[in-house]
């Protein structure tokens, strides 16, 4: 079968702000108009190859008329909200997040040709909750660039104390729970290796918290942090909402990144860490054990039922937190040797190319 190499493809709908919808939608169309295809974002703009639907969009009778053209339309699904039904967030983002999940299933059943899961997770939390699609699909991980997320660079690895790592577009709408465990995990690690003969026993542990978190949030974890580790060290550091640019640099200030969103389906911030060579720890719930499999980190197990929300094994954490950083060495290598091998952005964008064009 002959190769198209040019033509145009539409990325609808255009993202605009943070997060990983909008760092892949970027990344994609580099590597796309890289490869000599014009790339748009509006699907009124004429002909296309192939449409690729980034998650969702309220142009239902426009994908309609473009369906009954013969034009594919891809969709690229991630996971899918849940945790406003667990969870007060609010009735406004209790009827958006609903929306958006319905909206989400009709596409993915009526209109799309094919279909593009983030992880094998997703695609199994899909086919549960709404039952097997009739349109083609595969599993595609996301990528990075891994020369920009890279060991090599400028970086601040502290020799002082140790840094344990969030990065998170935002830590509200529920997701702020992730804060708990971060902050239970310096405390119980800055215990362990205190009580430890290692040459880490008299650092002390710095939170290092990436992301857009509201000030109430703030003062009441600080508050905590303070009265638990009044017997050791343990300090939180509030960096805020912090460009995209920035984060390989932080990613090599940081002996371990936390992934604290549970039940992810394929969090960006877990493969740009193992890039820079920064191994990440997190609970065995969504794809976090998929990603890392053993050489990116190690996962924890949960200890209860996550999709309930119940009292995580913070001791469980702790180890795994603990193994890693006794083995830093080992660990930043195998976690960039991971990255390597499974994300990089050129094997993504050729992925997503040959299956935008094939059929």
């Amino acid at each position: 079968m002959n190769i198209q190499t040019t033509g145009k493809i539409c990325l609808t709908p255009a993202l605009r702000g943070v997060g990983g919808m909008v760092s892949f939608q970027d990344k994609l169309t580099i590597g796309l108009k890289a490869r000599g295809f014009e790339v748009t974002h509006d699907l009124r703009s004429g002909s296309f190859s192939a449409v690729l639907i980034i998650g969702g969009t309220r142009q239902i009778g426009q994908l309609v008329q473009l369906k009954r053209q013969g034009i594919r339309i891809v969709q690229r699904l991630d996971g899918m909200n849940w945790l406003h039904r667990k969870i007060k967030t609010g009735t406004r983002h209790y009827l958006r997040s609903t929306y958006g999940n319905q909206l989400l299933e009709l596409i993915r059943t009526r209109l799309a040709n094919s279909l593009v899961y983030q992880s094998k997770f997703a695609q199994a939390w899909w086919e549960r909750e709404y039952g097997f699609a009739r349109a083609a699909h595969t599993v595609i991980y996301n990528g990075v660039d891994l020369d920009t997320f890279s060991p090599q660079g400028k970086q601040n690895l502290p020799e002082d104390r140790v840094r344990i790592l969030m990065v998170e577009g935002s830590l509200m709408g529920g997701y702020e729970i992730g804060l708990e465990s971060a902050a239970n995990l310096a405390v119980g690690m800055e215990e362990q290796l205190h009580n430890s003969h290692s040459h880490f026993r008299d650092k002390p542990i710095e939170l290092m918290i990436i992301g857009q978190v509201t000030d109430s949030v703030r003062a009441r974890w600080s508050a905590w942090l303070l009265r638990q580790s009044k017997d050791y060290r343990v300090t939180i550091e509030w960096a805020g909402l912090t460009p995209h640019k920035q984060i390989p640099e932080i990613d090599r200030s940081a002996h371990l990144v936390y992934s604290s969103d549970l039940n992810a389906a394929c969090p960006n911030s877990a493969i740009e860490a193992m890039a820079c060579g920064t191994p990440v720890v997190a609970y065995d719930t969504g794809a976090l054990p998929e990603l890392l499999a053993e050489e990116g980190g190690r996962v924890a197990a949960y200890g209860g039922d996550p999709w309930k929300l119940d009292p995580p094994n913070i001791f469980a954490l702790v180890e795994a937190a603990n193994e890693v950083l006794l083995n830093i060495v080992d660990y930043r290598s195998s976690a960039r040797s991971r990255a390597v091998a499974m994300f990089d952005v050129d094997l993504m964008v050729e992925q997503y190319l040959d299956f935008l064009l094939k059929g």
